[in-house]
């Protein structure tokens, strides 16, 4: 009796929520042929055809935003700006892909998100600041859960980089995503730290909502530096 092949078991997807939503909504713009400038389906409609939650929605349409795909318009509705094809992946989401550990992902990071930050003062509609706030209440309400606040903190980041409409700054970031989620994550793990970020965060938002671009800049550098320190182990003490 020959022997009966068995099918592979398919793996499971290990993608974060946002992403599988992301990937659904890039599907509904192909398979419906639309084009810049075309509405898509409200937050409530999204939700309903793809059995999420509403924060899935908003985390993946500012996603989407943030990678210049999308627009939110304020009473309008959300509004495709360019296609998936029309972006073109970058030499850093090349090398990232097989690098995912290395000091120079840390160092890029510092370097782009503090200008994120500058940008994001002088920049942030009221639309940015109200999407920081829920950021910050989201981890908030994680942490206070004893969780280590994943979603707040990249809700957070993605959206400071949202905020300071400067495109290619926001791609960069994009394509470093995976990377960008995989040293949050070690951060965030660690003892201590969730309350230590959500604190930074909060002092990065307020100085964004004054509109104190230098401070910003400062205290998303001292944020990002003091977690690198303390993860490579180069001692250097963090001050308050």
């Amino acid at each position: 009796m020959a022997e009966q092949r068995i099918a592979p078991i398919r793996p499971v997807d290990r993608k974060p929520l946002y992403e599988q939503v992301s990937d659904r909504l890039r599907e509904f713009i192909d398979v419906n042929h639309l084009q810049p400038g075309d509405r898509l389906m409200s937050e409530r409609e999204l939700a309903q055809q793809l059995s999420v939650g509403r924060s899935s929605i908003r985390e993946a349409i500012t996603a989407l935003r943030a990678r210049g795909m999308v627009e939110v318009r304020h009473g309008e509705g959300i509004y495709l700006l360019q296609r998936p094809e029309e972006l073109i992946p970058t030499l850093a989401a090349e090398l990232i892909e097989t690098h995912l550990d290395h000091p120079a992902i840390w160092e890029t990071r510092q370097a782009l998100e503090t200008q994120c930050a500058r940008l994001a003062a002088l920049r942030a509609t009221e639309h940015d600041l109200a999407e920081l706030t829920a950021a910050v209440e989201e981890m908030t309400r994680e942490v206070k859960a004893g969780e280590p606040g994943l979603d707040g903190d990249r809700r957070f980041h993605t959206g400071v980089a949202a905020a300071s409409h400067n495109p290619i700054l926001i791609r960069l970031l994009e394509s470093m995503r995976t990377a960008l989620d995989r040293t949050s994550e070690t951060s965030l793990t660690r003892a201590g730290q969730p309350a230590v970020s959500l604190a930074d965060h909060q002092s990065i938002l307020d100085a964004i909502k004054n509109r104190e671009p230098a401070k910003a800049a400062d205290e998303m550098l001292r944020h990002l530096v003091g977690t690198t320190d303390s993860l490579t182990g180069e001692g250097h003490v963090r001050s308050r």
